[in-house]
């Protein structure tokens, strides 16, 4: 498809720099333009006042919403915190955003869901969150949502890569330091490369651009904008996920010694936040409006091998 670039003077305004997606977006996003991406002294997403102040002061022509309170577990205790950042600061983002008639690209995840299913669902499916961080990520797209800016949603799962803290990240780590690993293996989904979701956000911020050229962002996502699905493609359980990693690492590492990985239920494995056990999301809406297909979850997971995981 066509790919455009940001008018001339034009800005992208970046939240979640030092995040798993946020730091791949610096990357992928600088070839269309100007992105600014101030970190939490700057812009403090708990913050109502900051971020009125950084939007008014950055004129974006696009905000791309990657920050997020993500500790899943800790937000069972943190409601506020977890709503503040989930969903308050996404309400000022869209008034902002719509005020100035930027448009806006936000991320949330498939814990909207109760996880009770067996199918993949899709973006019209009812919703059902079992956690806090589920239902403040729910309520943060209730409000962009209604705030009558153009933004699209990316609902994601499973996000890994060589940034920040993630789960191949810390079962490589365990796998180095002890003989045994119980991992859950009754909970399904895809793993999602942080990269490929980056990725993604650029090739799809340029084919708007491409098309807007003369035109307004909101009449250019108005028959388009909304919730889309983007996990990687496939499935897998958290217990075929880290079996995979530790096999990878073990064909470049031969001499050194693993844990051995033992699947286990999530009833033996409990947690302050309760976790759907079905994450599988179906992506067709995606590649249909855009063309974009997520990497096959196996094949992303090759990749990231190739780069210096920085254990």
């Amino acid at each position: 498809m066509e790919f455009g670039k940001l008018p001339p003077g034009q800005r992208i305004l970046l939240t979640g720099v030092s995040g798993q997606v946020g730091g791949e977006l610096v990357d992928t996003l600088m070839p269309l333009g100007e992105v600014v991406a101030p970190t939490r002294t700057t812009m403090d997403l708990a913050n109502v006042a900051s971020i009125r102040k950084m939007i008014q002061a950055v004129q974006p022509r696009w905000i791309v919403n990657s920050g997020a309170y993500t500790a899943v577990d800790r937000a069972e205790s943190e409601p506020q915190l977890a709503y503040a950042v989930n969903a308050e600061a996404v309400q000022i983002i869209g008034e902002e955003a719509r005020a100035i008639g930027a448009g806006v690209i936000h991320f949330s995840t498939d814990y909207v869901f109760d996880g009770l299913g067996e199918a993949p669902y899709v973006e019209t499916d009812a919703t059902g969150p079992v956690s806090v961080y589920g239902t403040s990520k729910l309520a943060g797209e209730k409000v962009l949502s209604e705030s009558g800016v153009a933004h699209i949603i990316f609902r994601t799962s499973w996000v890994y890569g060589t940034r920040g803290k993630n789960f191949l990240k810390t079962i490589l780590k365990l796998a180095r330091e002890r003989e045994m690993l119980k991992v859950v293996a009754d909970q399904f989904g895809a793993p999602t490369w942080s990269r490929d979701l980056a990725r993604m956000t650029a090739e799809i911020i340029g084919q708007y651009e491409a098309e807007a050229e003369g035109l307004k962002l909101g009449d250019v996502l108005a028959d388009s904008g909304g919730i889309y699905h983007a996990t990687g493609a496939g499935e897998t359980t958290w217990y075929g996920f880290a079996t995979e990693a530790v096999r990878l690492q073990r064909e470049r590492e031969p001499g050194a010694s693993y844990a051995e990985i033992v699947p286990i239920s999530t009833e033996e494995f409990p947690t302050p936040a309760k976790r759907p056990a079905n994450s599988r999301l179906q992506c067709g809406k995606l590649a249909g409006q855009f063309g974009w297909k997520m990497m096959g979850w196996q094949d992303s997971l090759r990749k990231v091998f190739d780069a210096p995981l920085g254990l």
